[in-house]
């Protein structure tokens, strides 16, 4: 399958996860591909410029034409988003941490190129998901991202239990986000409703001077004082 000579690609731009220097963690590769883009897919504008003129200070900012895609927009509008593509110009995708369409908006205006025969290209950099999973020493085979889980209590409660439940019948490692300002919530609530055998993995401030991993039983991890997890980004992988 070919794509049109007149549409242009659609590159997708990871980010740092946290405040790096982008290129201490992303390809030296990556800068040439924002200098060459002057049309950008954004969730924020000011980070996004921001990162953008990290990684290329002399590239020209009013020159950029950049367009915001987050939970609040109009879902009718993301089509003219593509519009660029369609006259013949590159464009890039930047998430706010790490890569594009992973937990992240952009998935809708990826699936939404293929639907319009415009070429998709991946780059490379850091997923806060695989990272975790990696440095976890649980299930690489076979594992499931859930996203959030819910924020009422009962209903946490139950959706643990019943992650739990999977991951034993299935061996299946089961990977979480949360907001950070939650996150030590989350964790109490892993450490009051898990069973004491089942593993936890967690993963804090990844690719940062402050990074820290342990996988622990759950009651292991009821002996141990718990990190501070406060505004900190983190990754939860529960495996039993």
């Amino acid at each position: 399958m070919e794509f049109p000579e007149a549409y242009g690609n659609l590159y997708l731009i990871p980010s740092t996860l946290g405040e790096n220097e982008p290129l201490e963690v992303l390809p030296i590769s990556l800068k040439s591909t924002i200098e060459a883009i002057d049309h950008y897919i954004v969730e924020n504008e000011k980070s996004a410029r921001r990162f953008i003129k990290k990684v290329s200070p002399r590239k020209s900012q009013p020159d950029l034409n950049i367009q915001v895609l987050n939970k609040y927009t109009d879902p009718a509008s993301l089509p003219s988003l593509l519009d660029p593509c369609l006259e013949g110009f590159d464009m890039g995708i930047l998430s706010e941490a790490g890569c594009p369409g992973i937990a992240d908006p952009g998935a809708d205006v990826v699936r939404l190129a293929h639907q319009l025969n415009i070429r998709v290209i991946p780059l490379v950099g850091p997923s806060s998901i695989i990272l975790a999973l990696m440095a976890s020493g649980l299930n690489g085979q076979s594992f499931a991202f859930n996203g959030y889980l819910p924020i009422e209590a009962v209903d946490r409660k139950r959706a643990i239990k019943n992650v739990e439940k999977h991951a034993r019948n299935s061996g299946q490692a089961q990977i979480f986000i949360e907001t950070p300002y939650r996150n030590e919530k989350l964790m109490e609530e892993f450490l009051r409703t898990l069973s004491g055998d089942t593993l936890l993995c967690l993963a804090v401030d990844l690719t940062l001077p402050s990074e820290l991993i342990l996988t622990r039983t759950v009651s292991e991890w009821k002996q141990d004082k718990l990190p501070d997890l406060h505004k900190r980004p983190a990754i939860f992988i529960v495996q039993a």
